[in-house]
């Protein structure tokens, strides 16, 4: 029998729940359904598909995630705001593994909703903010995001699949590379040094 009250945002968030349990590549209607109660057909008066509904799940997570950024970064620039930043980003990862794949990899996202989504839109401000504090500039901008985004979820990933495997404790590892980040940031050569560069 269904339960009462079944809305969108629920289906979603036992979608979200149930991404962190079995993994979100690994997602099916059926697993939400049975995690609802309810029979598969009673998710489509709520969700399209579920392609729709990892989209909805994506959304949801990028909304989590960066709302835990912004209260870590509060009232913070330069080294302390990155560190903040780097960590609530990877708490994230720990505590949500599935969420958090959902904001990494390519998901199909109805324009609609993706229009409407503050959680996108805030993670950029966020970040080019944090970055903008450095005193860096398009197209130095864009470089620094894709740096930041490679190594933090570079490092994640290989947490989440134990490749790690030296004796030194990953902790002490993730410390260094963000000290590293900081410096480079810091030291950041515009676009015109590095072309100079690139020409010698």
């Amino acid at each position: 029998m269904a339960r009462a009250g079944l809305t969108t945002e629920r289906v979603t968030l036992a979608g979200a729940e149930l991404a962190d349990e079995v993994g979100f590549e690994r997602l099916t209607m059926s697993q939400v359904a049975k995690r609802l109660g309810v029979k598969d057909a009673s998710l489509y008066a709520h969700v399209r598909n579920l392609e729709d509904l990892r989209g909805r799940i994506a959304l949801l997570a990028a909304d989590e995630k960066t709302i835990l950024i912004a209260e870590a970064t509060a009232g913070r620039a330069g080294r302390d705001a990155l560190v903040a930043y780097a960590n609530a980003w990877r708490d994230y990862a720990h505590r949500h593994p599935g969420r958090y794949t959902a904001t990494q990899v390519p998901t199909e996202i109805a324009p609609e909703l993706l229009a409407d989504a503050p959680g996108p839109r805030r993670a950029v401000e966020l970040t080019y903010g944090m970055l903008r504090a450095y005193g860096l500039a398009e197209p130095d901008l864009t470089d620094a995001v894709r740096l930041l985004r490679s190594t933090f979820h570079g490092f994640v990933a290989l947490e989440a699949t134990g490749g790690f495997a030296h004796n030194r404790p990953a902790q002490d590892s993730w410390l260094r590379a963000l000290d590293a980040l900081h410096t480079l940031l810091e030291h950041w050569p515009t676009t015109e040094e590095f072309d100079e560069g690139a020409r010698a």
